[in-house]
């Protein structure tokens, strides 16, 4: 819960609460430290001078402060509370476990699993039963596009007969239900690589990035923006790339600028993932704020391509509810219906 006497905090007060929250929530000293230069960078202008370089020059100048403490600082010098900082405080005196498990039971589906029609390992019978068993009420297949060769992507042909058999399963499994997507290749100019005709059939298409991952940030920014702006495009997938660690090796993250992409897809209605793979944890925390600071919407999902792996949504829960994610900012907590009639509702 928000403080009542953090209504008027100076720039530097802001800094070292976020710091200290940050240190009882265990995230990297990195991150600490930051805060903590920031507010000692403060400490030593007047609040005049801090003020002239706020309405002119700007902060970035000044040592250690970076593009998140920036912020910071400007919304205290204009009386707000950060937004950074209410959204720390918004998970104070809660167990991130007990908070994640909140959200967890408040999940009703996943938006992003794979079967054995691309690379998933498992028939998609098979992965709705592990959903369903789960206590899941419906996942949407997002199987890959036909350009991503290996992982068998499906060319339009195929993605037309799994539709078909997805309606034949739904008949079987009802009142569980197998929403139809993609995952669809963000090509490098932005366009989506399936046919329009098949994405305006499906119910959830997730928009990723799978190719050119190190191109030039500000070309990926061009790239992600057009394909989040698409009418299609439901969900951002795995933002940043970026792998931690697995059988694939590690991978750092694409460059972009997230504040731009962000705002796209606030603008757009693209709900941005939380990737819940454990070697992906995609977008790193960092980013996940920046995304909720622009207005996003987000979906908890596995990226499941195995039935165990459908089980991971706990993980994801544990990086949003660390990053001040509420049930209403999740589009897979909406039953079916409403997450269909939210997908349909796009620009």
């Amino acid at each position: 819960m928000v403080r009542d006497d953090q209504a008027a905090l100076e720039p530097a007060v802001a800094l070292r609460r976020i710091a200290f929250l940050l240190e009882r929530a265990l995230e990297p000293s990195f991150k600490v430290r930051a805060f903590r230069r920031a507010a000692a960078t403060v400490d030593r202008l007047d609040p005049g001078e801090l003020e002239r370089l706020a309405a002119g020059p700007g902060l970035r100048d000044l040592a250690g402060v970076g593009e998140v403490t920036e912020r910071v600082i400007r919304e205290a010098l204009a009386g707000e509370v950060p937004v950074y900082l209410r959204r720390l405080e918004a998970t104070e005196g809660t167990p991130v476990a007990e908070g994640a498990a909140a959200l967890r039971a408040s999940l009703r589906g996943d938006c992003h699993c794979h079967s054995d029609w691309s690379d998933g390992g498992s028939s998609i019978r098979e992965m709705a039963e592990t959903a369903r068993d789960l206590g899941h009420d419906y996942i949407a297949l997002t199987d890959h596009s036909p350009r991503l060769k290996v992982a068998n992507g499906l060319t339009p042909e195929r993605l037309r007969e799994q539709l078909e058999l997805v309606d034949a399963l739904n008949e079987e499994l009802a009142p569980f239900r197998i929403l139809t997507g993609i995952e669809v290749d963000i090509l490098e100019d932005g366009t989506l690589d399936q046919e329009e005709a098949l994405l305006e059939r499906l119910d959830v298409v997730v928009a990723s990035v799978h190719s050119k991952l190190a191109m030039d940030g500000a070309a990926m920014t061009r790239r992600m923006v057009r394909a989040v702006r698409n009418p299609y495009s439901d969900i951002l997938g795995h933002p940043t790339g970026r792998l931690l660690a697995g059988n694939r090796g590690r991978r750092a993250e694409s460059s972009f600028d997230p504040e731009v992409v962000f705002a796209a897809c606030a603008e757009a209605g693209t709900a941005v993932e939380v990737n819940s793979r454990p070697e992906r944890q995609d977008p790193p925390k960092r980013l996940l704020r920046l995304a909720l600071e622009a207005g996003c919407q987000v979906a908890v999902d596995t990226d499941a391509h195995a039935p165990g792996q459908l089980d991971w949504q706990i993980g994801g829960c544990e990086r949003a509810f660390a990053c001040g994610v509420t049930v209403d900012r999740i589009v897979n907590a909406l039953p079916a219906d409403a997450l269909l009639a939210w997908t349909a509702s796009t620009p």
